[in-house]
């Protein structure tokens, strides 16, 4: 029989692991530095001190008697005008609900009845109730006096540990909400749509002194002249804002023309 050669055997060869890429480190962001000139800090000055000058009622426009009860009215304040929130605070709520643990030992169902006129109610209610059980658990009672105390809060942001802090405490700060944002946006005190950065702008052009008295007038002025559609004819501060399209004043012709029922409007056409 034919014998069968026998050579060295031959093995597979290894498989070489492929090496894994290692992940490239993410760069860090750098924290929001805002970019604030002298000449703007000037032009910020001046538009102060007209905007203090048209409206000397400028202060806050929830009613309270205690940090707690600004807390409270702050979180009804959302989606909600403030005269009916004092309202409700004044006749229902406050006289009721004395202390954080009050909103804690009622029922959500008779929070919500009582909460219902502010509109969306049982958002609030989870948001007063869920609030008042933070204060009662980690805070002995007593609203916390800085700002990560207050977030640390159920439905309370910066906005609203910010008035908290402003006014019921004496501790400068700014509060941006909806009208803050479009009035610092349009007079060119902050080019960012992120209310942290406007915030942050805000803190760096107006003095410290001046946080609270610049939050309320940029609120008020929001309100009253520059509303989404501006009253610009009508604004103290028009020849020191930027803002591209201002509105013009309606001629005595237009508003007959505005005025007029459709019928006579299509029949002198």
């Amino acid at each position: 029989m034919p014998v069968k050669r026998t050579g060295p055997k031959k093995t597979a060869p290894k498989k070489t692991a492929a090496k894994k890429a290692t992940p490239k480190k993410r760069a860090a962001k750098k924290p929001y530095q805002p970019k604030v000139t002298p000449e703007l800090r000037a032009r910020a000055r001046r538009i102060l001190d007209r905007l203090e000058q048209a409206q000397p009622d400028w202060g806050p426009t929830l009613e309270f008697s205690d940090p707690l009860e600004l807390l409270v009215a702050t979180i009804l304040a959302a989606q909600a005008q403030d005269e009916r929130v004092n309202e409700v605070t004044r006749t229902v709520v406050f006289p009721k609900y004395r202390t954080a643990a009050d909103y804690v030992a009622v029922q959500s169902a008779v929070l919500e009845r009582d909460l219902k006129p502010t509109g969306f109610f049982r958002q609030k209610t989870k948001a007063v109730k869920g609030a008042a059980l933070g204060i009662v658990e980690r805070f002995g009672g007593e609203v916390p006096r800085d700002m990560d105390g207050l977030t640390s809060l159920r439905g309370v942001g910066r906005k609203t540990a910010s008035i908290v802090l402003a006014n019921a405490f004496g501790v400068p700060a700014v509060a941006v909400d909806r009208h803050v944002a479009r009035v610092a946006g349009r007079l060119g005190l902050s080019r960012q749509a992120d209310p942290d950065k406007i915030e942050q702008d805000l803190r760096a052009v107006f003095p410290e002194k001046e946080w609270v008295k610049a939050t309320w007038n940029l609120v008020l002025h929001g309100r009253r002249i520059c509303n989404p559609t501006p009253k610009c004819p009508e604004c103290p501060v028009i020849d020191l804002c930027p803002y591209p399209r201002k509105t013009k004043a309606v001629s005595s012709v237009s508003r007959a023309t505005l005025r007029a029922p459709r019928g006579r409007a299509a029949v002198r056409r």
